[in-house]
């Protein structure tokens, strides 16, 4: 006899694991637990980075091997897990990672006739899109729904006549103690959460930290991150002659939050961007935040009123901006308690219905659930 009762919806959610500490993991993991226990969604991951057999790890050292032995996992399990899905929702960046994960993904969910959600989250995407036949082409046909993070992007998407969801990062306040800061107090700490690659451009910082060093002689600066950059953003500092200056490698998701709530002032100064997962914790955690104003950040952060925008690849901006809240602490106080008023938009519980609302659309929730005999 068939049920009437409501069948939870099974969402297999396509992305780097956290051992690729990223924003795009983090994010992923923060679905997964909201997920965890809720009545109307069962979601795993599916990692875009699974670890190969005991015999073949040693090759993961090897560049171009490594990309082969991946390949060699992943779409194995892209055929094991993806048949058990209701929706598949795959997170997506750019460039040459777009046809090594995403897509592969959306083929072998095309092949098993799933609804297709992609959630595309680079802030290169302009670029990218510009460029890539293939990646328009993907998102204009072979996509059921694509998400994006921020109306930035959705504008982007719209110039390719790509329509696109907006559902916005998600950030638990409760992980990450709220502090006012009070920056009359010495010596004051500046926190950059940015990895070390190009379009971060920390490169930036530095400069900008050099010139608020100058006046400030007893200021510091935790960099946490890591990357392709780390070297020569080592070297930069040695040769702006920089003190107190910490380069504190890759922090997991778990740890992050006492970084922040170490620091007093939180600056970026990436080049490209799309909506920041390091400025909202920094909102969560009561930090005062100094951005270029690049991509998407205003998106977010409203200057003078969740914090401030600099010029982008401005070192004497950002140092400007930082001057700013430094020589009125109770601006910045008040800018960040504004700022952290504005998370409340991405708790949980309000990304959540609109997960839903995405998954829903694509396939129903009410579903009855199959009988005994379709089961055989």
């Amino acid at each position: 006899m068939r049920s009437s009762s409501p069948r939870r919806l099974r969402i297999a959610i396509v992305v780097a694991s956290l051992r690729i500490l990223g924003g795009q993991a983090v994010q992923a993991q923060r679905l997964l637990d909201g997920w965890a226990s809720d009545p109307d969604v069962e979601a795993w991951i599916v990692p875009i980075n699974p670890i190969p057999p005991k015999p073949f790890r040693s090759l993961l050292r090897v560049k171009y091997l490594r990309t082969i032995v991946t390949q060699l996992c992943y779409w194995p399990l892209l055929v094991r897990e993806l048949r058990r899905a209701d929706v598949v929702h795959i997170f997506s960046a750019s460039y040459s990672s777009f046809l090594l994960a995403p897509l592969p993904a959306i083929l072998v969910g095309r092949a098993f006739g799933k609804p297709v959600l992609l959630n595309y989250h680079s802030g290169e995407a302009m670029d990218h899109l510009r460029r890539s036949r293939i990646a328009r082409a993907t998102l204009q046909r072979h996509v059921d729904l694509n998400v994006v993070p921020s109306p930035y992007l959705e504008n982007v998407l719209a110039r390719f006549g790509i329509p696109a969801m907006v559902v916005s990062n998600t950030v638990d306040r409760r992980a990450f103690p709220y502090r006012v800061r009070n920056l009359r107090r010495r010596p004051i700490t500046l926190i950059s959460t940015r990895n070390f690659e190009p379009l971060y451009n920390v490169a930036c910082t530095l400069r900008a930290f050099a010139r608020v060093q100058a006046k400030c002689p007893d200021v510091s600066l935790v960099l946490v991150g890591t990357g392709s950059q780390e070297l020569a953003l080592k070297q930069l500092a040695t040769e702006l002659r920089l003190r107190h200056i910490t380069f504190a490698g890759s922090v997991s998701p778990s740890q992050i939050a006492a970084c922040y709530a170490a620091a007093d002032l939180y600056v970026q100064t990436p080049s490209v961007d799309n909506m920041p997962l390091s400025v909202l914790e920094a909102f969560a955690s009561g930090l005062p935040v100094v951005s270029t104003n690049v991509g998407g950040v205003s998106a977010v952060l409203t200057d003078g009123v969740h914090g401030l925008l600099a010029h982008h690849d401005d070192p004497e901006s950002v140092a400007a901006r930082i001057f700013e809240l430094i020589d009125h602490p109770d601006y910045a106080r008040q800018l960040a308690a504004a700022a952290y008023e504005m998370c409340a938009r991405y708790d949980w519980p309000r990304v959540r219905e609109l997960w839903l609302a995405a998954y829903r659309r694509l396939a129903p929730a009410n579903r009855p659930a199959p009988s005994p005999i379709e089961l055989q």
